[in-house]
């Protein structure tokens, strides 16, 4: 495309490009270390996966092979949708306004903390580390909570990043 727009990939120096907020385009470079990170580990996962379990026959092998894919589609959606948009809105002329591309960073930098919050709660009891300093109390807490409670803080933000783009683009 002319404006230099080509998708999902174009999107990001697009959005970095466009954008006014120097917090955006901070979140833009963070987001895409990171996806390419989430990409690379749940890659990595699946291979291992496939390994261990290639001479094994049965659809619920295949299942959780998808579950993998799955996984890592629900941790990079959220974090590239601030991207996307932005990119979107900047290419269809919308009003700038720096609040937007910045309150949407925000929330897109609350999901990454969301993610090492549920990584904390899922830690196995055999693999958690005595806390210490003034965050132990939080992370003892975090620890007794149940593991399938580490789907609630990326959840939560997730869909906090669509009612920020809702609240802000209006």
């Amino acid at each position: 495309m002319a404006d230099g727009y080509d998708g999902v990939f174009g999107a990001f120096p697009y959005a970095f490009r466009k954008s006014d907020s120097w917090l955006f385009r901070l979140y833009v470079v963070v987001a895409v270390l990171a996806s390419l990170a989430v990409t690379l580990l749940v890659a990595l996962g699946l291979v291992v996966l496939i390994a261990e379990t290639a001479a094994l026959q049965g659809g619920s092998l295949t299942l959780s092979r998808a579950f993998y894919v799955l996984v890592g589609l629900f941790i990079v959606g959220p974090l590239i949708a601030p991207a996307l948009f932005v990119a979107r809105r900047h290419r269809r002329g919308f009003a700038r306004t720096d609040h937007y591309d910045a309150l949407l960073a925000l929330a897109g930098f609350l999901f990454l903390a969301s993610l090492y919050v549920g990584l904390v709660i899922t830690v196995p009891p055999s693999q958690q580390t005595p806390a210490t300093g003034p965050l132990a109390p939080a992370v003892r807490f975090l620890y007794g909570l149940p593991a399938v409670f580490g789907l609630v803080p990326p959840l939560v933000c997730a869909l906090l990043i669509g009612a920020v783009h809702r609240y802000a683009s209006r």
